[in-house]
């Protein structure tokens, strides 16, 4: 007599029955037999040994406590994505390895704690820690008008041992939006692309401090020929290659001369938009069964 396989879906406390946007995955996989558990990556109790697989969801509560997490996730065995891109993707220093590679991103200054920071003299940029989720701790600053309030936000991440990120704010926001092209396993089980949407602007002013998840206008998008030839060769770039991958996010915006350009890789606890594809959640779920049984035979 068979087993029906196991799967931990990642989440934390403030979602303990997931981002609602997983449910799909989660009802998919229930429907094909899969036993599925909402778990807390921090639950002291969890036994990660017992799941099949984990899959990291929607942990967003995990930037005040990034070395616990990252800890936690070179404990956990089975775990996708894996341990060493968690530790690497979390940082958004990991940007520097993706401009280094040739992949189109927004020029970023990173100041760490003890550098002193010059506040830009005019326009509009984004402040933002390097470590964080659903736009915590990330503020969009006009200047010279704002520079005050700027330099507080970088003063308390500086005072709390983080590392700041300034980027100019690209007008395509307000305009074009930014296309998140959404990558999960083919039937053959390579990373390839399944859908994209269109994430209206967030952003409208100072950082408040707060996780904003769906905060953002939502609506499906068809990428262009060049945010899929920029997507594919993100993907290219990953360290160690997308074979040990389940999903992956890629986010562009038009740059100043048009060129599709990198906003975030997300390879951790993406949003994956799947309420915006039907058929993604199915996609998924077989991908993750794929996964399981090459895992156990």
């Amino acid at each position: 007599m068979s087993t029906a396989h196991r799967v931990a879906l990642v989440t934390c406390a403030t979602f303990p029955d997931l981002w609602d946007d997983d449910h799909p995955l989660r009802d998919a996989l229930r429907e094909r037999g899969v036993i599925v558990e909402a778990v807390r990556w921090d639950d002291e109790s969890a036994d990660w040994s017992r799941y099949d697989l984990t899959v990291i969801r929607s942990p967003w509560d995990y930037v005040a406590r990034h070395d616990e997490f990252v800890a936690w996730a070179h404990r956990v065995p089975r775990l996708v994505n894996p341990a060493g891109i968690v530790e690497w993707n979390t940082d958004k220093v990991y940007l520097r390895d993706l401009a280094a590679a040739g992949i189109p991103t927004i020029p970023t200054e990173f100041v760490a704690p003890g550098r002193t920071w010059k506040p830009p003299a005019e326009g509009e940029w984004v402040v933002k820690p390097t470590i964080s989720a659903g736009s915590q701790d990330t503020g969009r600053y006009a200047f010279p008008a704002q520079s005050e309030q700027a330099s507080a936000l970088v003063d308390r991440l500086h005072a709390a041992g983080r590392t700041v990120m300034i980027q100019p704010y690209l007008q395509a926001v307000d305009t074009a939006g930014e296309t998140a092209l959404l990558c999960t396993p083919s039937a053959s089980g390579e990373l390839s692309f399944s859908h994209a949407i269109r994430k209206g602007p967030m952003l409208t002013g100072p950082a408040d401090g707060t996780i904003k998840p769906g905060d953002e206008t939502i609506t499906p998008r068809v990428p262009s020929e060049a945010e899929l030839e920029v997507a594919a060769n993100v993907l290219a770039a990953i360290p160690g290659g997308t074979s040990q991958l389940l999903y992956a996010r890629v986010d562009l915006i038009p740059g100043p001369d048009g060129t599709p350009t990198l906003i975030e890789l997300e390879l951790t606890e993406p949003s994956l938009f799947l309420r915006s594809a039907p058929a993604a959640a199915a996609r998924l779920a077989d991908a993750i069964l794929i996964r399981v049984t090459a895992q156990l035979s």
